[in-house]
């Protein structure tokens, strides 16, 4: 199936002298011919014209690095949140955070047209981009609480009132609780994201 997909993709040769060839068109290409390939949903891959390497990757990253260099006051990475990735590099949770973001695109790619429709109908352009920056707050909010969930990082303080203890112990009576605790919460949303990426991974 891999195999089948790639023969469907736009190849692009990159050569030593950084130059890209896209090999439909027998012509040299940019990186921003690129992005507007991409923003035109054209899939291609990039191979190292030397070694024959899949560099699809990297010269993804390069475009967004250009297009976040001259996007000013538009760009659409808080610092806030590069640093938030950055530090996810080595971190244990690490393996879980590409799932996270692609099923979090996902959903926003699909759901984007209905929701700018409504926005712009009812607040104006701008409450869009209000709306959007929330829901990126609100998902980074919960991927976070997620990781202290599984890590045991809860603080000094230890885990909130009403979470499992951190060692096993003796059975012991359950203390009564008015309600289902923020753990369990926390948890039934983890498996509720877990159907709906175990789904988008079967279509």
């Amino acid at each position: 199936m891999a195999e089948n997909g790639r023969a469907h993709q736009t190849v692009i040769k990159k050569y030593a002298n950084r130059r890209l060839y896209h090999t439909g068109t027998s012509t040299y290409v940019t990186l921003e011919d690129l992005a507007t390939m991409v923003q035109n949903g054209e899939d291609f891959i990039v191979y190292d014209a030397r070694s024959g390497d899949d560099i699809t990757r990297s010269v993804l990253t390069q475009i967004i690095f250009e297009q976040e260099n001259k996007a000013g006051d538009d760009n659409l990475l808080p610092v806030a949140f590069l640093r938030q990735l950055i530090r996810f590099y080595g971190d244990s949770m690490r393996t879980m955070v590409p799932s996270f973001l692609e099923f979090s695109m996902a959903n926003f790619a699909k759901d984007q047209d209905g929701l700018r429709e409504k926005m712009a109908q009812s607040f104006g352009p701008s409450a869009f981009q209000q709306a959007l920056q929330e829901q990126v707050r609100a998902n980074m909010t919960f991927f976070g609480d997620a990781m202290k969930m599984f890590t045991g990082g809860f603080g000094p303080g230890g885990p909130p009132t009403g979470t499992m203890p951190a060692t096993p112990s003796a059975p012991a009576p359950a203390p009564a609780v008015s309600g289902p605790t923020d753990l369990d919460e926390l948890k039934k949303q983890m498996a509720e994201m877990q159907a709906r990426l175990e789904s988008l991974a079967r279509k």
